[in-house]
C-alpha cells in the first residue's frame, strides 16, 4: 500500500555541515570520512571524480586540494535542528529520517496548502529564511519514489511511482537507508543484485515476493516493496498497539548535554526493557522535553530499517544524546538574541522609570546600567522534564531469525548482561575494544568503556610510516620466533641499516616446534 509522501532533502548535508563549522571555504571541495573511507562528497569534489566510498588517498589522488572533515553524527543532527524546526513552520508533525532528510505528511499538508507544488515552493523558501540552507523537495507515492524525487527534481503524479522507479538502478536503494550500518547493508545487497544480474528496480519489483524473501530475507523484501513505489509501514486504519512512553522529571533542571544524557540513558533502557517484555517492535521515536519557562520541544525519529531487530537501548540513547545537543544549544542561542533584541525596550523602560522617580533620587538615571538585566542574555537553557515515546508499535518476529546476533535475541542478551555487569563493576569495568592509529597490531587497540564512544588517543587516518600493511597477520606472537629468508641462490638476505636489503628474497623458512 502507498501513501503520498513529501521528503525534504538537503544536499550533501553532512559536508554543509562540517564546512559551516570548520569554516572551510566555498570554493574549495570537501568531503566528509569515518577515518576509513569517504563518507560524503561535496559537489565540487565530485566533478573532479571523488566518490562516496573510497578511500583517504584515492580520493586525494582524484583531487589533491581536496578537504578532508572528520564526521560526526551529533554534529550533524545539532545544525540540522534549525532546518527541521524551519520545516515545521509549515508542515507539522515531520520524522527525522537522518541529517539532511526529512519526511513529511503530504496528503493534509497539500490539500491545506492549496497543492503539492505550493507545499514545496513554502518549504524551500521557510528553510532558506530560517535556516540559510538550500533544499529539494519531491513528493510521490512511497518513501523511495518521494527520495529519488527529490534527488532528481522529477515531478510524480499519483499512482506514477512504480513506472518512474523502474527504469532507475538498485543502487537508488541506498538513499532510503538510515543508518551508517544500514547503508552497508544495503550496498551489500545492491552489489549481490548486480552479481545476479537484477539491475534496475523495475526488474526486481517484478520477481516473486516469495521468492524474494526465500533468497534475500528481511532486506530483500524491504527492497522490493520500495522499489514497487509501496511504503514498508502504510498507515493503520486502526492501531494494535499502544505507544508506550517512559518519563522523568528532572530535578534538579539540567542544561548540560552529558548530565542530561545520562538521564536519557535510563530512560532508554526502561524504554527498551518495555519494548522486549511486551515482544514488541517501534517504526519511530519521539523525543520530548520542557525547558524552564515551559516551552515543550518534540521531535520524531525514524528507526533503522522500520525498527525490527535493530532498536537497542545504545541506539535510543544515541539518537537522546543527539537531539538534546541540538536542543540546547539552538535553543539557547535563540534564547539569547530574543532577550538582546529586547535589551533595548527594557532600557528604556527602566529609564522612564527613572524619570518618574528623578523627583525622589535626582541622581537614578547616572546609576542606571546600560542593560538592567544584563545576565538574561547568556542564560543557559535548562529542561525540567524529558519523555521517549515508541510509537508506530507492532508485535515482534515478523521477520526470520538470524541464526547468531540480530533479531535472534543474543545480541541484546549479551548488552545487557554487560550493562548489569557495568552496573556492578563501575564504568570502567568493563571495556571494549576499538581500532586507533599506531604502527603494530597491538598499538592499533584501543579500549574504552562499555557504552561509551570517546575519541582515540591516536587518529587512525594518519600516515604512521613503517606499520604493517594490510591485509594484518592472523597470528602476532608474544615472542618473536627467527625466520630463514634467503634468495633464490640460496644465500641469506641481510637487512643493511644503509644499503637497505641485501638481495631479493625467494624463500622463507618457519622454524617448528623443537626443530
Amino acid at each position: 500500500m502507498s501513501t503520498r509522501t513529501t521528503v525534504l532533502w538537503v544536499p550533501d548535508w553532512p559536508v554543509v555541515a562540517a564546512t559551516t563549522v570548520d569554516e572551510v571555504a566555498a570554493h574549495l571541495p570537501a568531503a566528509v570520512h569515518d577515518g576509513q573511507r569517504v563518507t560524503a562528497v561535496s559537489a565540487l569534489a565530485r566533478v573532479e571524480g571523488v566518490r562516496r566510498g573510497m578511500r583517504r588517498r584515492q580520493a586525494q589522488g582524484c583531487c589533491p586540494e581536496l578537504v578532508l572533515l572528520p564526521a560526526d553524527d551529533a554534529r550533524d543532527v545539532r545544525l540540522f535542528e534549525p532546518v527541521a524546526s524551519a520545516a515545521e513552520t509549515v508542515v507539522a508533525g515531520i520524522e527525522v529520517v537522518r541529517a539532511g532528510l526529512l519526511l513529511l505528511p503530504a496528503g493534509g499538508a497539500s490539500r491545506y496548502h492549496g497543492s503539492e507544488d505550493v507545499l514545496a515552493e513554502r518549504l524551500v523558501d521557510a528553510v532558506a529564511d530560517l535556516s540559510g540552507h538550500e533544499c529539494a523537495v519531491g513528493t510521490a507515492d512511497g518513501l523511495l519514489a518521494a527520495v529519488v524525487a527529490a534527488r532528481t527534481g522529477a515531478v510524480v503524479p499519483p499512482g506514477r511511482s512504480p513506472a518512474f522507479l523502474a527504469e532507475r538502478g538498485v543502487v537508488e536503494l541506498v538513499h532510503a537507508a538510515v543508518t551508517e550500518e544500514a547503508v552497508r547493508d544495503v550496498t551489500d545487497l545492491v552489489d549481490l543484485l548486480h552479481r545476479l544480474g537484477l539491475r534496475t528496480l523495475g526488474q526486481l519489483a517484478a520477481l516473486p515476493p516469495t521468492d524474494v524473501h526465500a533468497r534475500f530475507g528481511r532486506l530483500g523484501t524491504w527492497a522490493q516493496t520500495l522499489a514497487r513505489g509501496d511504503d514498508e509501514r502504510p498507515p493503520a486504519r486502526r492501531r494494535p498497539e499502544a505507544d508506550l512512553e517512559v518519563a522523568t522529571e528532572l530535578d534538579p533542571p539540567l542544561d548540560r548535554v552529558d548530565t542530561a544524557t545520562f538521564a536519557g540513558r535510563r530512560l532508554a533502557e526502561d524504554l527498551h526493557a518495555l519494548l522486549v517484555h511486551r515482544s514488541v517492535t517501534c517504526g519511530r521515536l519521539q523525543i520530548a522535553a520542557r525547558t524552564d519557562d515551559g516551552t515543550d520541544l518534540v521531535r520524531t525519529w525514524r528507526t533503522d530499517l522500520g525498527g525490527f531487530g535493530g532498536l537497542t537501548p545504545q541506539r535510543i540513547t544515541d539518537r537522546i544524546r543527539w537531539q538534546l545537543e541540538s536542543w540546547l544549544s539552538s535553543t539557547a542561542v535563540a534564547t539569547a538574541r530574543g532577550r538582546a533584541q529586547d535589551a533595548p525596550d527594557r532600557v528604556r523602560a527602566a529609564r522612564a522609570r527613572a524619570l518618574r522617580s528623578r523627583s525622589q533620587d535626582p541622581w537614578a538615571l547616572d546609576d542606571l546600567p546600560v542593560d538592567p538585566w544584563p545576565d538574561d542574555d547568556t542564560r543557559a537553557v535548562t529542561l525540567v522534564r524529558l519523555a521517549v515515546t515508541a510509537l508506530d508499535v507492532a508485535p515482534a518476529g515478523a521477520e526470520q531469525g538470524r541464526l547468531w546476533g540480530g533479531p535472534s535475541g543474543g545480541d541484546l542478551r549479551a548488552h545487557r548482561a554487560l550493562d548489569r555487569v557495568q552496573g556492578i563493576v563501575g564504568g570502567q569495568g568493563v571495556l571494549t575494544a576499538t581500532l586507533q592509529g599506531g604502527r603494530g597490531v597491538r598499538d592499533q587497540v584501543h579500549l574504552r568503556p562499555w557504552g561509551e564512544e570517546p575519541a582515540p588517543a591516536r587518529a587512525a587516518d594518519l600516515p604512521w610510516p613503517g606499520r604493517l600493511p594490510d591485509p594484518a597477520p592472523a597470528t602476532v606472537l608474544t615472542e618473536p620466533v627467527p625466520v630463514d629468508v634467503r634468495d633464490a641462490t640460496g644465500r641469506p638476505v641481510l637487512l643493511d641499516v644503509r644499503v637497505g636489503m641485501r638481495g631479493e628474497p625467494a624463500t622463507v623458512r618457519w622454524p617448528q616446534d623443537g626443530a
